[in-house]
C-alpha cells in the first residue's frame, strides 16, 4: 500500500507531477495500469486550486523574506509560458494548452499549464478539459516510455 501513496503523492509534486511518478511507480513495483491511474488523479487533484489560488498567493509571497524568490519565479514561469502559449496559439489556446501540458518535456505540465490559464484568465472548464487530456497524452507517453524502458533494461540483462 505503502508503494501506491508514494506514486500518488509524486504525482502531486510539481516539476516531477506524473512525468516522474509513472516510472518511479513502475519501478517500486506498482502494475504500470494501477501506476497511471494514481498518478493521472493525482495530477489533476491540485489543478482547480492552482488555477484559482496560485496566482494570489505566488502574489502574495512574491515580496516576502524567505518564499519571495521562489514565488516570484513561480510567477515569471507561469507569466513567461502563458505568453509563449497565447502567442503561439492564437485562436488554438485549447490545443495549444493540451499539447503544453501532454509533451513531456522539462517546464511543462499540469501545474505550470494550469498557473498559465489562470494567468491569461482562460475559461475554467475549457482550461480543465485542455490539462486533463494533456495530462493523459502525457500518460500514455510516459507509461509507453516505462514499460519499453524496462523492457530493455530486462532485455540487457
Amino acid at each position: 500500500m505503502k508503494k501506491y501513496i508514494i506514486t500518488f503523492l509524486i504525482s502531486m509534486v510539481p516539476i516531477l507531477e506524473l512525468r516522474g511518478a509513472i516510472p518511479i511507480g513502475v519501478s517500486m513495483g506498482v502494475k504500470w495500469q494501477y501506476a497511471v491511474l494514481l498518478c493521472m488523479i493525482g495530477n489533476m487533484l491540485p489543478v482547480p486550486f492552482i488555477y484559482f489560488f496560485a496566482r494570489k498567493v505566488l502574489e502574495w509571497g512574491s515580496d516576502k523574506p524567505v518564499i519571495g524568490k521562489f514565488f516570484t519565479w513561480c510567477l515569471t514561469k507561469g507569466k513567461r509560458g502563458g505568453e509563449q502559449l497565447k502567442e503561439k496559439a492564437g485562436k488554438g489556446m485549447f490545443w495549444a494548452l493540451l499539447f503544453f501540458v501532454g509533451i513531456p518535456i522539462p517546464g511543462t505540465g499540469a501545474w505550470v499549464g494550469t498557473l498559465a490559464a489562470s494567468m491569461l484568465e482562460l475559461d475554467f472548464k475549457k482550461s480543465v478539459l485542455a490539462v486533463a487530456l494533456g495530462v493523459i497524452l502525457a500518460a500514455a507517453i510516459m507509461t509507453t516510455a516505462t514499460l519499453l524502458g524496462v523492457q530493455a533494461f530486462i532485455a540487457v540483462k
